[in-house]
């Protein structure tokens, strides 16, 4: 679901962040377009709210480019999913209501993993499959698939052992398996 990041991509991701920071609109534009669409998605599914995505995806952005410029552990699109990710928890704990992902285009961008997944009604009831998972196992699993986080990463972002991040990740998996095998989406 997340496309990888090569050596090639990790250093040229960089790169734009070095020219984004000393004010190139062409490496921020570029920066941008790789790892929006993803931090929405991970923003969304979290918060329940596009509004909030998209402030979780700008936030992210702004945070990263405040960074020591020495700071250069990872990649540039795990240390934003990381940002997002933190954002998304806080903003979830704010807020006082969960908006309901079905009744919410995504929003317009490039197509993404989530502008996919929510157009057509199979994907609607994966949405609605994750979005019912608590929010220990529905994190993990976000963190897993649109964060493009390792299980170790996972661990050390939410503070529990590396067990508990795969034995969640098990449950969440095979919660959502069964809510949509109840749908008829899965046989």
């Amino acid at each position: 679901m997340v496309s990888g990041t090569g050596p090639h991509e990790v250093t040229s991701d960089w790169e734009l962040w070095d020219r984004a920071r000393r004010g190139s609109v062409t490496a921020w534009r570029e920066l941008v377009q790789h790892h929006h669409s993803r931090l929405v998605s991970l923003g969304l599914l979290i918060t329940g709210s596009a509004a909030a995505a998209q402030d979780v995806a700008q936030e992210s952005f702004v945070r990263l480019l405040q960074l020591d410029p020495k700071h250069r552990q990872g990649s540039v699109g795990g240390l934003l999913s990381t940002i997002a990710y933190r954002l998304a928890l806080k903003e979830r704990r704010r807020a006082t209501r969960h908006t309901d992902l079905s009744g919410h285009d995504p929003p317009l961008a490039d197509p993404s993993v989530l502008d996919l997944l929510l157009r057509s009604e199979r994907d609607r009831h994966i949405a609605a499959a994750i979005r019912s998972l608590d929010g220990d196992h529905r994190d993990t699993l976000v963190l897993r698939f649109y964060g493009g986080h390792s299980y170790q990463e996972i661990a050390e972002l939410m503070g529990v052992p590396l067990g508990t991040v795969k034995s969640r990740m098990f449950y969440a998996v095979k919660q959502c398996r069964e809510v949509l095998r109840e749908k008829g989406i899965l046989e």
